[in-house]
């Protein structure tokens, strides 16, 4: 059974994960007028910087390139809207939220339905040893690492080093895997999503390369993106991965101890956290998707013991670029050279 504590004053706080849903209910609800505000907030900018620096490229393509960069930003925010489009929580209305995402999927070269269907996946499964494969960073136990050939050790550690996987990763993931539906391939549904998104990018390529050449391509296009995927992809691994996280077989795996467990609270500067929006409290996430982005910080400003669980600052982040393998004897995720020492 589970159980609450009470500090005198204040609402009973859960101690078992699964008891955070009942809590985090009455923070579900989007504002439609809030939502709005966000997609005009980030989309506006987005716009007016992608204007800005294709007028730069009769100015200076040094001032175009780094327009580009700072509109990584709010591409990288786009996702993040499309994200909460994937999980209903961005609009009450299911057939807009869709159509929003589909979009605004267009623009961060995702595929909305088959990107919303693994994320859906990576949700339902995360932490389990058992569903490993999709919609995660790929992570092997010290045991099933210990029990490969070299040739497979090494295949592993270089899909592990930074370099590939916040150098090379983004932009293979987001240029080139997500053309085709990666693990649904048997589905028509995937395959429309897809070609869909594929079609609309390749117009966009073609209008782009007919009124400006391949400049806006090389300048614009390609640096914003590939700026905003590594970034998107450092915040996906440092949500999950972590010395404190969480994995466990499939006999004792439990949906609502993954979420909180094995999600970090990201802390980042007020700009950074708005920038991101707010995925970095991504344990509160996990244990209620349908709540709003912007709707967050209030779930961490009303319970302290959510706000200091898992809690990493960005300085503390990058040690986690360092481990690999998931013990099962100490239940800590560990370097290469930890994992060696046992």
């Amino acid at each position: 059974m589970s159980e609450q504590f009470t500090i005198p004053g204040h609402s009973p706080v859960p101690t078992a994960a699964k008891d955070w849903v009942k809590v985090l209910a009455k923070y579900r609800e989007p504002n439609a007028t809030r939502s709005s505000f966000e997609l005009a907030a980030t989309l506006g900018p987005f716009v007016a910087l992608w204007a800005a620096a294709w007028w730069a490229l009769g100015v200076s393509y040094w001032l175009t390139f780094a327009i580009s960069c700072v509109n990584a930003a709010f591409l990288l925010r786009l996702f993040i809207i499309q994200h909460d489009c994937g999980h209903g929580s961005f609009y009450n209305n299911r057939a807009l939220s869709d159509w929003l995402g589909r979009i605004l999927g267009v623009l961060t070269l995702t595929p909305y339905d088959v990107w919303r269907r693994t994320h859906s996946i990576h949700h339902s499964a995360h932490g389990n040893l058992e569903r490993r494969g999709i919609g995660d960073v790929h992570t092997m136990t010290v045991a099933e690492y210990n029990a490969l050939s070299g040739w497979n050790k090494l295949m592993y550690r270089l899909y592990r080093h930074p370099i590939i996987l916040f150098g090379l990763g983004p932009g293979y993931l987001f240029l080139f895997q997500n053309r085709i539906p990666l693990g649904l391939m048997s589905s028509v549904r995937y395959w429309a999503s897809a070609m869909g998104t594929n079609a609309a990018i390749l117009t966009g390529l073609l209008v782009m390369l007919y009124f400006g050449g391949l400049m806006p391509i090389l300048l614009i296009f390609l640096p914003s993106t590939l700026l905003a995927a590594t970034a998107g992809v450092w915040l996906f691994y440092v949500q999950h991965q972590f010395e404190t996280t969480f994995w466990e077989g499939e006999e004792h795996w439990q949906l609502h101890d993954a979420a909180l467990h094995g999600s970090s609270h990201y802390v980042m500067p007020a700009v950074l956290q708005w920038l991101s929006g707010n995925i970095g409290i991504h344990h509160v996430h996990h244990l209620y998707s349908r709540i709003p982005f912007y709707r967050l910080p209030e779930v961490v400003r009303d319970h302290a013991s959510l706000a200091d669980h898992n809690r990493m600052t960005i300085r503390e982040s990058f040690a986690n670029a360092r481990l690999h393998l998931w013990d099962e004897g100490s239940r800590r995720l560990l370097s290469f050279r930890q994992a060696r020492a046992l």
